[in-house]
């Protein structure tokens, strides 16, 4: 039957390689849950897409526009201003890091040389 339906749609669209394309993205919309324009009669999504062109019950220059905006390239998102968001916002740092001032950890690192040398000194 598919054969059949070939035929009948290359007097539709004469060129075979442009058929294929529109049938293909025809059966790709169906697939996505377009409403079918004929009966299924137990066919695959391509042959029904054959059929319908075959029928002229689907618009080919709607067709055209639906395969244009599968090909298109989605623009490239826009540069973040931060290089990290907080897309939780909490008070309380999940991530186990802090933010440490300066003069924090100054005063962490003399604390840990002082522990160093109290320790050595008991030895």
């Amino acid at each position: 039957m598919a054969r059949v339906t070939v035929e009948d749609c290359v007097e539709k669209v004469p060129n075979r390689f442009e058929l294929v394309v529109y049938a293909a993205q025809r059966a790709r919309n169906i697939s996505r849950g377009e409403e079918l324009t004929i009966d299924r009669d137990n066919d695959k999504n391509p042959v029904v897409a054959l059929r319908e062109i075959a029928d002229e019950t689907v618009q080919l220059p709607a067709l055209r526009n639906d395969l244009i905006r599968s090909q298109a390239r989605e623009p490239e998102p826009e540069p973040v201003e931060e290089e990290v968001q907080d897309l939780v916002p909490t008070e309380q740092n999940i991530f186990g890091l802090q933010e440490v001032s300066a003069e924090e950890e100054a005063a962490d690192d003399v604390r840990a040389i002082e522990a160093a040398l109290t320790g050595r000194a008991r030895r």
